[in-house]
């Protein structure tokens, strides 16, 4: 894996957040922002992703978002 070094500052109180989700994660600090990195850039892309799909085939119906919620409260 090609990687790349980036220096992050953050307040106190979230650092120790942030270790303490890795830790229970069983991973590192680096390997657990690298993933919310991730899930954040993909979550930017969605929106759009879903928009053109409303406009490719019409609104979502009320039981397609119902659905959609019910699978991401899993």
């Amino acid at each position: 894996m090609n990687a790349a070094r980036i220096t992050v500052t953050m307040d106190a109180d979230l650092g120790a957040a942030v270790r303490a989700a890795a830790a229970r994660a069983k991973t590192s600090v680096s390997g657990w922002l690298a993933e919310a990195a991730a899930d954040h850039l993909r979550n930017e892309l969605l929106g759009p992703a879903l928009d053109a799909c409303e406009q490719e085939y019409g609104a979502f119906t009320e039981a397609e978002l119902n659905a959609a919620a019910a699978l991401l409260q899993r």
